[in-house]
């Protein structure tokens, strides 16, 4: 019996590796998923570990004293210069080091374009000797030497040689300063903690320049790294530095901190392994389908095979064993072949990071056991689920029933078939409803679900649902060629539940991606409208890069001739009651005048230094209201904050938690801001206005200049990247839908050979046999194409009601593009056919007819 399996495989290579294909691309997306995020891991560990020391002590407390060393004149908290000499002679302690770290300070290429930026920081240190943790070197120079005087700067080797800057150059910079630009002279270039900067640039100044730049010449630090000698371990360094610190300041261990913030870090990415294992379940999905026709395709045609197998003495059990080892096969293949392809697929997101400022070129992909193993079980049990059905069916059809040919599918399996799917699909609504309605913890996840059901009972359901497009079309068929076009009709719905299995998967495709076109063109249209009842400002001042930019930004846009006001927007990361929450800080009284918050209970205005406003959506979750205290943290120090205001995100206040700029000063938030909203005077020249701003800030690439309309094409521009690289994923499902046409043709083309020699003997033409052919496959393209526009719209429907509370208030449907996915369709159809039909027009008309 195995010796037949075998041979079955060896003789059906070509059919099978189409089956196969579709494992490979699931289980591509799988293994490629976890090895890139697995490299990100690894990548940002050995980041995060090379920027701490073995003990950091910096300003923090937690307590509720509002004191500490901070904030100085920069709003930044720091400690004094004289805590790192008594740090030093702490038992257990081999050296201490005032470190400075700041965000915000970037290279300007050649080009007068950012280096960096999209998401990796830019970083500024002082110059220091000090280890970091577990003696890892801070900084090795490269080339040159260390900077020695104010004006002199050190980069990091990746940003040197992104610019091509040589030692000796003068190199611009821009900063989040009170000097947003300034140029210094390079004297070296160096490598940076233990591991590649993951497409951070850093640049190094003397201590006494970084004092003067970013702690405006306050001789004191942002931190202190207390280096352990040889034999003391960071906790017990840790425990005696704790003891020799003032208040108002905290410690930590280099270990502990670097696993906080690599753990923050992969938090933060983690979207990227949930969204890239999404794609792996459509993908399998979809090719389930494929591998079940296939395998019913073949089972049918090796009838007389298996009758014979039964014959001579094999079970049906050995029989079904059989069928699911070619199966097994099938999955291991693939899933081998998919491993490799998930490797290339992660060197290509790798360079889509690249693009965007996460530079992984210099850290090579990690391929953990863990990877190999999931991959292939993932794969193996798709295909041998997949498979069970039609092994289940080889083994029991009786011997003599298949000797005959005898191989319908009977109509009691059918009605089975369609009744499965119809409670299935009644489910599916039912769980839709519930979820729209907020039924559960977790509403979306019931959504989700119910929308499942909809898509697998509609799929059992197609033979039927299928009928009145498959009818539309043989009527246009049969007008427009024929006696072809009523075969190819014919032939379409000879096989309901063949032909409606290959269109299913291509329904999962377009219906996900009519989804996805919906809902984007529906944020969208809800952005406009958002845009144009909230934005009262005439132009608005933005970071193109999402970075803050300098305090001073917005007093020389005060000064600007035509400028009636200027209103500021700052964003800080802090914690509120202990979770990571974005903050947004605005003077609550000149807000209102180029912004139109909706504030649902309390009022913006009571917003002072000792008080929050939250989101309805935040306040809700967390069962606060208007006069609830919460505890706001920022820089290892607690205050106690009173809620005085909820409102509904939008554009302005985009974040959970709003304060008043004097809040955020009293937190020691940093003076830089994210948005600045321009008003013009009455009287305003508008263009001349606007070309003044834009000189105002020429030198600044950090800053751009937009008025209502090209701010809203610039927040526009995500949704559609967005877009287009979800459907380049989705893509890949539709290509595996294609390959189930071609796979479904090219079998029912070797199942109808006798009847394609006697169609051939009374003349119909080898053109005439394509045509049919190729009607036929666009038949099941556009029914595959119109079931998922139908079903794609009312996801797409359901989940936009969902999001109403997120923003997506506006229901848009594109029905152009819609139009254009059916067109695209019928054209996959067309090209779906081209081998089968060639294969069919070479058939040899007498061989044909002499076949059984």
């Amino acid at each position: 019996m195995l010796r037949a399996t075998w041979r079955s495989l060896l003789a059906r290579k070509l059919r099978l590796f189409l089956s196969a294909f579709a494992v490979i691309l699931g289980v591509a997306f799988v293994s490629g998923s976890y090895v890139f995020t697995d490299t990100l891991d690894r990548a940002f560990t050995g980041l995060t570990s090379g920027a701490v020391g073995d003990v950091i002590v910096r300003p923090g407390t937690s307590g509720d004293s509002g004191g500490g060393f901070g904030p100085g004149a920069t709003g930044v908290r720091t400690v004094p210069a004289s805590l790192v000499e008594d740090l030093a002679t702490v038992p257990g302690a081999a050296r201490a080091d005032g470190r400075i770290t700041s965000f915000g300070t970037f290279v300007v290429g050649k080009d007068g374009k950012l280096v960096g930026g999209s998401g990796p920081p830019g970083i500024a240190v002082n110059q220091s000797e000090g280890p970091a943790a577990n003696g890892v070197p801070s900084a090795t120079l490269e080339r040159g030497r260390w900077p020695a005087a104010s004006g002199e700067i050190v980069l990091d080797e990746a940003t040197a040689s992104k610019t091509g800057y040589l030692v000796g150059d003068t190199v611009p910079l821009v900063t989040a300063t009170e000097t947003p630009r300034l140029e210094a002279r390079l004297v070296g270039t160096a490598a940076f903690g233990g591991s590649t900067l993951v497409g951070a640039s850093v640049v190094m100044f003397t201590t006494e320049q970084a004092q003067e730049l970013f702690l405006q010449g306050e001789d004191a630090f942002s931190q202190v790294w207390v280096t352990a000698a040889p034999g003391t371990s960071q906790e017990q360094l840790r425990t005696a530095v704790e003891a020799a610190l003032p208040e108002d300041t905290q410690a930590a261990t280099g270990d502990a901190t670097a696993a906080r913030a690599a753990s923050r870090i992969d938090e933060a990415l983690s979207f990227v392994t949930t969204f890239l294992l999404v794609f792996a379940g459509i993908a399998l999905t979809v090719g389930a389908f494929l591998i079940v026709n296939t395998f019913s395709i073949l089972v049918a045609q090796r009838s007389r095979e298996l009758a014979l197998l039964r014959a001579i003495g094999a079970s049906r059990r050995q029989v079904a064993r059989s069928v699911l080892l070619e199966a097994g096969v099938v999955g291991l293949v693939g899933s081998s072949v998919g491993i490799g392809l998930g490797i290339l697929l992660a060197h290509a997101i790798k360079a889509v990071f690249g693009r965007i400022g996460l530079d992984l070129s210099e850290n090579p992909l990690v391929l953990e056991p863990r990877t190999v193993v999931v991959s292939l079980v993932v794969g193996v049990l798709v295909t041998v689920a997949a498979a069970y059905l039609p092994a289940r069916r080889a083994g029991s059809v009786p011997p003599v029933a298949a000797m005959r040919d005898d191989v319908a599918l009977a109509e009691s399996g059918l009605r089975w078939r369609l009744a499965v799917g119809a409670v299935l699909l009644l489910a599916g609504i039912a769980g839709m409803a519930a979820g729209l309605a907020g039924v559960g913890e977790e509403p979306t996840y019931v959504l989700g679900a119910g929308a499942f059901g909809v898509l697998v009972g509609t799929a059992m359901l197609s033979p039927v649902l299928g009928r009145p497009v498959l009818a539309g079309l043989g009527w246009a068929y049969r007008r427009s060629f024929g006696a072809v076009g009523l075969m190819a009709e014919q032939n379409a719905r000879r096989n309901p539940r063949r032909t409606a299995a290959t269109a299913s998967a291509l329904m999962i495709g377009v219906s996900l991606v009519t989804m996805m076109a919906v809902i984007g063109a529906s944020a969208k249209a809800s952005l406009d409208k958002s845009l144009a009842e909230d934005i009262i400002a005439d132009y608005v001042l933005t970071n193109p890069v999402g970075q803050p930019f300098s305090g001073t930004v917005a007093r020389d846009v005060e000064q600007v001739p035509g400028v009636a006001a200027v209103v500021r927007v700052r964003a800080a990361l802090l914690q509120l009651d202990g979770e990571r929450d974005f903050a947004t800080g605005v003077d609550p009284a000149a807000v209102v005048t180029v912004v139109r918050p909706e504030v649902v209970t309390g009022s913006l205005a009571d917003l002072d230094a000792r008080s929050v406003a939250l989101s309805t959506e935040l306040a809700a979750e967390r069962g606060l209201a208007v006069g609830s205290t919460v505890t706001v943290e920022y820089a290892g120090e607690e205050n106690e904050r009173t809620v005085v205001a909820t409102y509904t995100e939008d554009t302005a206040l985009s974040s959970d938690v709003t304060m008043s700029l004097d809040g955020f000063d009293a937190l020691g938030v940093p003076p830089t801001d994210r948005t600045l909203y321009v008003v013009a005077a009455p009287d305003a020249d508008r263009p001349a206005l606007k070309r003044a701003l834009t000189d105002t800030v020429e030198d600044l690439p950090t800053v751009s200049v937009s008025d209502q309309a090209e701010f809203a094409a610039s927040q526009r521009e995500p949704i559609d990247q967005l877009l287009y690289i979800v459907y380049a994923l989705l893509g890949l499902a539709v290509v595996i839908a294609i390959l189930g046409i071609v796979n479904t043709l090219a079998l029912s083309v070797i199942e109808r050979v006798r009847e394609i020699g006697l169609l051939r003997a009374v003349g119909l033409s080898r053109r005439q046999l394509r045509t049919m052919l190729r009607l036929e496959s666009v038949a099941i393209a556009v029914l595959g194409a119109v079931l998922g526009i139908v079903l794609g719209l009312a996801f797409a429907v359901a989940l936009q009601r969902s999001l109403v509370d997120d923003g997506i208030d506006v229901l848009a449907i594109p029905g152009g593009q819609l139009a254009l996915f059916v067109a695209a369709a019928a054209l996959v159809g067309v090209l779906a056919a081209l081998w089968p039909g060639r294969r069919a027009a070479r058939l040899d008309v007498l061989r044909a007819i002499a076949t059984e």
